[in-house]
């Protein structure tokens, strides 16, 4: 079973219903987002971005303009507690300990909530930009039913402050995040196994869909 099919079984999304539903899985390497309708996958774009390279551009960030070498480790935290997609209500500043780049000494420098959007932007367009090319491969119809229902976003990059508002205001559709996000496709490979119907009716139009996109 692909990945989106999962994530949007888990998510709670009618797959076999006629009407289109539409997934946004952002995991730690890569970004999928699917269409989905009568348990197949209709339109999808995956694309190699995700939390892993969220953290990979904060380094490159605090390297490059605050002149500090930082760890992965850090650019994680940094990520998870002051990291954002959408400006927010109140900018907040925070410090940020490291190596000085040209001294190599101990060296402890200011950034702001601005500051990691920014280092984000990057990796955001190109989510952005997956979420597009699957709404333009996308028919006509089922654009109704997701302009009506929108879009669920999982997967570790869903924790991301304001990608839910990102995504609306880019796309100008609804946007939820999923409940207990980290786990729709743990949860929807789980739901599909334990339903065996389920499970061959999903595998065989994934298996069609992906033959005919080939």
């Amino acid at each position: 079973i692909e990945e989106p099919m999962a994530a949007a079984i888990g998510a709670g999304l009618p797959v076999q219903s006629a009407a289109g539903s539409m997934v946004v899985d952002i995991g730690g390497g890569t970004t999928e987002v699917a269409v989905i309708s009568l348990g197949g996958v209709v339109s999808a774009t995956s694309a190699r971005v995700g939390g892993d390279e969220m953290d990979d551009a904060i380094v490159q960030y605090v390297r490059r303009h605050m002149g500090l070498l930082i760890g992965e480790r850090t650019a994680e935290d940094i990520k998870i507690a002051m990291g954002s997609a959408f400006p927010m209500a109140e900018e907040r500043s925070f410090v940020v300990r490291g190596r000085d780049l040209i001294t190599g000494l101990p060296k402890t420098v200011e950034m702001s909530t601005a500051h990691v959007r920014d280092a984000l932007s990057g990796v955001l367009v190109d989510i952005v930009r997956a979420v597009r090319s699957t709404l333009d491969a996308t028919p006509p119809e089922l654009i109704e039913d997701i302009i009506e229902r929108g879009m669920v976003v999982c997967g570790g990059g869903a924790l991301l402050a304001g990608l839910d508002q990102l995504l609306a205001h880019e796309t100008l559709m609804p946007v939820r995040v999923a409940e207990d996000p980290l786990t729709c496709v743990v949860r929807g490979t789980g739901i599909v196994l334990e339903e065996i119907d389920t499970l061959n009716r999903v595998l065989l139009r994934t298996r069609r869909a992906r033959a005919l996109r080939t």
